[in-house]
Formats: structure tokens, sequence, C-alpha cells
């Protein structure tokens, strides 16, 4: 019999009040390490709520969040990234004026100790730069990168976005809505690139989705949130035959 997989996040217990109304209640979910989870649920589940707390952007009113086992709950956004937590948000977070390379430099700089300068362009013996260069080619821009972020593909830049995220050496990855607003003809692309980035770097993955068709073919498990609960967690296949899901979230989507 197969040793369990050791979680990679692990959340107890997390609830979050605001002005009286309740938002996340006693949400658990264990995300094992090295696997990819997908988050779906109805606008207002709170999807991006439990995502911001993880994150360290929202404090909890109840409960803990846990990574690699150590409490860190009360970590700031800079001290979950230091320990190997990224984020991306459903609206871009790029510098659209400097180019495709000059974005994940950054990245790489700042992760290395450096400082977040625009004034210091990538040279091609730096080893910031290596790293860009290799994160870039993961997700299949190695031929964009002079171009500048603002002006390729919407498709291309949530990509941009996975290896700024891959250039700060995160472990841990959540991705929120990256489908959101990518024309239909990237989206294939998008996927093999979310894949090949979790097999390639060994990366635990929790991604928030509205594409459901998407999102099933590509993670190992679902949670479904609905009115700031987790009422079902498990295979894509069992939970498209849950009644449950199907009652709260798949059939009101219809």
């Amino acid at each position: 019999m197969n040793a369990p997989v050791p979680s990679a996040l692990r959340v107890e217990g997390l609830g979050l009040q605001i002005g009286g109304a309740t938002i996340l209640e006693d949400v658990d979910l264990d995300v094992p390490a090295g696997s990819l989870v997908g988050v779906i649920g109805p606008n207002g589940a709170g999807k991006t709520t439990l995502f911001n707390v993880l994150s360290g952007i929202a404090r909890p009113t109840a409960g803990r969040v846990l990574m690699d086992g150590e409490d860190i709950t009360r970590l700031s956004v800079p001290q979950r990234a230091r320990a190997g937590l990224g984020r991306t948000f459903q609206t871009s977070s790029l510098f659209p004026r400097l180019s495709v390379l000059e974005n994940v430099r950054l990245a790489a700089q700042v992760t290395r100790g450096g400082s977040y300068s625009l004034l210091r362009f990538p040279r091609r013996s730096d080893a910031a730069t290596a790293t860009a260069r290799e994160k870039l080619a993961l997700v299949g821009l190695e031929h964009k990168l002079d171009t500048a972020a603002g002006d390729i593909s919407h498709g291309d830049k949530r990509k941009l976005e996975i290896a700024v995220l891959l250039a700060t050496d995160a472990s841990i990855v959540l991705l929120d809505e990256p489908m959101a607003g990518v024309g239909s003809g990237d989206v294939p692309g998008l996927v093999d690139t979310i894949r090949r980035m979790q097999s390639e770097t060994g990366a635990t993955v929790l991604m928030v989705e509205h594409h459901i068709d998407v999102l099933m073919g590509l993670v190992d498990r679902v949670a479904v949130m609905y009115s700031g609960s987790i009422i079902a967690y498990d295979t894509p296949q069992r939970i498209m035959e849950n009644p449950t899901v199907q009652s709260a979230y798949l059939g009101s989507a219809a």
C-alpha cells in the first residue's frame, strides 16, 4: 500500500466574517504536494476570498492555514512569498512597457536578494536573466523575449504571469481564473502550459476556474464551494456525478 502524500497546503476550520456577514465558514481543505487541484463554485461562493486568505491578503477570523506543516496563518504576503507561495490574479499585474524578458528577470532579481529596480536591464551573463530565459522557455514564450508585455495576446500574458511566479521559486502556485478573458484559440496552449509547469517543476497548484470543461480535464481533484463553504472535494468524475454538487452548483449554472 502506497504511503499517503504529505500536504503542501492545508486549511483547517477556516472562517471569515466581515461586518457581521459570514464570507467563509468552517472551510477544510487538504492539497497534497505535487497535485493540481481545482476550485469551482457559483459567483459569490467565496473562491477568491479563499485565495485572499491563503495568500495573506485577508486575515481569517477562525481556523488556520498550514504550508508544508507550518502554520502560516499570521504571516504577511511577502513572508508567504519567501516561503514559496505564489499567486496570479484575475487582472494582470505585469509591467506592460517592459519586455517579456524584463518582467520575469525582475522577479528573479528580487528573489535573489536584489532590488526591484526598473533601471537594471537584463545582461546575457546575469544569473537572473538565465533564470528568466529558463522559465520563459518552460511556458513557451522564448520567442517573444524582446516583445513588450503590453503587446502580447491575453493568453500569452497569462503564460507570462506564470513565468514570473516560477522565477520567484514558488513551490505552491495559486491561479485565480487563469482562463479569464483568454480567447478560445489560446485556451489549449494555456492549459498545456499549466500542465507542463506542474509536471516539470513539481509545483503544487490550486486553481480557481469558471471554465468547468477545461478544469475537469486538467486537475487531479476538485473542491466545490457554495455559500462560503466547501460542499464536496473529490475526483473530477465523482464531482460531476455528485447530486449535491449538481443541485447546488452545476444545476444552477445550467
